[in-house]
């Protein structure tokens, strides 16, 4: 039998690590939630902290595009070094600050911790690398398969917010990175979240992704198959994770800009583009 607290609204909200995304407007979003009595995971990623970490390390880094089109980090073993120190070592301790600050109790977490994040590794798979069709069997890359609830619900019937980040483990015991946009979406869907709201660095998703005027307010995308063509890059995968969430039974997903004020709210005003897939249809703001 579910608590009163169990049934409180639980959102989840996945920072995009675009080095433009407002991290200090986004926390203030979310404590303004928690103070209301929300329920709040954020999920975090960190491209740009990578980017840099990469480049002081000297770590070269690259990207491989899948048949499919989705585009993803490669992943070899010293990056994903870099990939842990980034997330767990810099961003993820920024964001806990930042809540605290705000006097919001946050609790850090990777995949790792507890066995969180449960995934399994990705075999040899052709794909796009630098330009050149590899066979590309280095890539300490997973995909989700479990989370662990427990720790999370715990968490939140405590009043902390958990602030959750790859890597993950397999059920060998190796780390291996996993997008954190379908991480987000996986524990979304594993702890019944009314809604999803992916932040990132675009006003939402663009028919061209070379003009920032062609965001749509709304996407349909079919519950199987490939995302849309003309969908590209990170924003290609925010569309596979916002199904597979609407598909694990999240109420509504929303892609939205974390570069603008009040990004967590005017993404579940309305704001961005909204998600949705054939058997699903859009709730109302």
């Amino acid at each position: 039998m579910r608590t009163e607290d169990e049934n409180q609204s639980t959102t989840v909200v996945k920072i995009g690590g675009n080095a433009g995304v407002d991290t200090e407007a986004i926390v203030d979003d979310i404590a303004e939630l928690v103070d209301a009595g929300r329920r709040v995971v954020v999920v975090h990623g960190g491209s740009a902290e990578i980017e840099r970490l990469a480049d002081e390390m000297g770590v070269p880094q690259a990207r491989q595009v899948a048949p499919d089109g989705v585009t993803s980090r490669h992943t070899d073993a010293k990056t994903l070094e870099v990939v842990t120190l980034a997330l767990a070592g810099s961003v993820k301790p920024r964001l806990v600050q930042a809540l605290a600050r705000r006097s919001v109790r946050a609790l850090g977490m990777t995949g790792l911790d507890g066995r969180l994040i449960l995934a399994r590794r990705k075999g040899a798979q052709r794909a796009l690398v630098d330009g050149r069709i590899m066979l590309v069997r280095d890539n300490l890359a997973g995909t989700v398969e479990h989370v662990e609830t427990e720790m999370l619900n715990h968490a939140l019937d405590q009043g902390l917010v958990p602030v959750v980040s790859p890597p993950a483990i397999t059920m060998e015991g190796e780390a291996v990175n996993v997008d954190a946009d379908r991480a987000a979406a996986a524990i979304a869907s594993a702890i019944e979240a009314d809604e999803l709201v992916l932040l990132t660095g675009a006003a939402g998703v663009q028919s061209d992704a070379a003009d920032p005027r062609s965001v749509l307010s709304e996407v349909v995308i079919e519950p199987k198959g490939p995302p849309p063509r003309w969908a590209k890059g990170g924003m290609a995968m925010k569309l596979v994770a916002a199904r597979e969430a609407l598909l694990g039974g999240v109420g509504y997903v929303v892609i939205a800009d974390g570069r603008r004020p009040g990004p967590v709210r005017g993404a579940l005003d309305g704001g961005g583009t909204w998600v949705t897939i054939s058997s699903h249809r859009r709730k109302s703001s």
